[in-house]
């Protein structure tokens, strides 16, 4: 196992912002995992995990320990006439879980395709998009006590997943780190359109009902996805920002009477979903620059790294754009982004 000082971590967050560990420890399987947890050197050090970073905005240095997730096994644990089982190291990429599933057929996760990301945090994040959520997928995850180094099992029902949310973001916060994720499957796909602009978009690229098939949704959502969001790779980003705030339906139709285009989506019988990129546009932020840092031009959901934005400059851009939509509609946007 590597452990590296002062270790710097512009290249390990898709903000690319520039900062750094006190101490950064590369995990490649559950037995160093185990062995960094019950090491007495780093007993009282501040301990984060860290992925592919692509939900992470570091507004300081991290005076810590950094554990690096690199764990990238995969495999086909169980099979039966309807399902598959597929077990998922915590360090491989989100999008390259999605791809074996869709060239091996197994359908649900399509529509997660091209998520920033990795499987480990995808379940803390209960990551969702076009319909689907990881939730309705999930089986069960494994993961090791920081505090014990002992494994423990978390079915479905263990995690409390909600919309953006589950256990491990406020109970059991800082207290597992996930090391692989399985996920059940279906060998018949059941596809869900429910968003019209994955529709539209499979239409424009020829599918119907009768040549539809799980590698043309999932080429559809990349399609609309890379329309939308900014290569990580060119320009700084941490994806969508905020959540999609979810407010009472006697709320929304009031708003309705004074902004009469304001969309929204029905959560339930009480509460419908607003999207934060409309309310954040209506407030003239989209793509505006703002120094380093600003939101991108094509989804104002996004704020970007122009080059050299420091943590607290994207930060202290993030609370005006929450301080503007307040204003404006008395909604508070709740970061996505993990703030360090």
């Amino acid at each position: 196992m590597k452990i590296y000082k002062d270790y710097p971590l512009k290249n390990l967050n898709t903000l690319g912002v520039n900062a750094k560990a006190s101490l950064l420890a590369e995990i490649t399987n559950e037995e160093q995992l185990i062995e960094i947890i019950c090491d007495n050197s780093y007993n009282n050090m501040n301990k984060m995990v860290l992925g592919g970073g692509s939900n992470v905005l570091f507004v300081d240095d991290f005076q810590g320990l950094i554990l690096k997730m690199d764990i990238k096994d995969i495999s086909v644990i169980k099979k039966d006439k309807e399902n598959v089982w597929v077990k998922a190291g915590a360090g491989m990429l989100w999008h390259d879980l999605v791809i074996y599933c869709v060239q091996h057929n197994y359908a649900g996760v399509e529509n997660l395709s091209l998520i920033p990301g990795t499987v480990g945090a995808a379940p803390l994040q209960n990551i969702g998009a076009y319909g689907v959520e990881i939730k309705d997928v999930f089986d069960s995850l494994e993961a090791i006590d920081l505090k014990t180094g002992e494994k423990k099992l978390f079915k479905k029902e263990d995690c409390k997943f909600g919309y953006r949310d589950s256990v491990f973001k406020h109970e059991l916060k800082g207290r597992y780190v996930i090391t692989s994720v399985v996920l059940r499957l279906n060998k018949k796909p059941v596809f869900n359109l429910s968003y019209g602009t994955l529709q539209s978009t499979l239409e424009e690229m020829g599918y119907d009902n009768n040549n539809l098939t799980i590698k043309a949704v999932c080429d559809a959502v990349i399609k609309i996805r890379k329309s939308k969001l900014p290569d990580p790779d060119k320009i700084g980003n941490a994806g969508s920002f905020f959540k999609n705030p979810e407010i009472l339906k006697s709320r929304f139709e009031k708003l309705k009477l004074k902004y009469k285009s304001i969309p929204g989506y029905p959560v339930d019988t009480h509460k419908m979903k607003v999207p934060a990129g409309w309310l954040i546009q209506q407030c003239g932020w989209k793509g505006k620059a703002v120094g380093n840092t600003g939101t991108y031009k094509n989804q104002a959901l996004v704020l970007v790294n122009h080059g050299g934005a420091s943590g607290r400059e994207i930060f202290n851009l993030s609370s005006e754009i929450r301080k503007s939509v307040k204003d404006k509609f008395d909604i508070t946007l709740e970061r996505e982004v993990n703030v360090v």
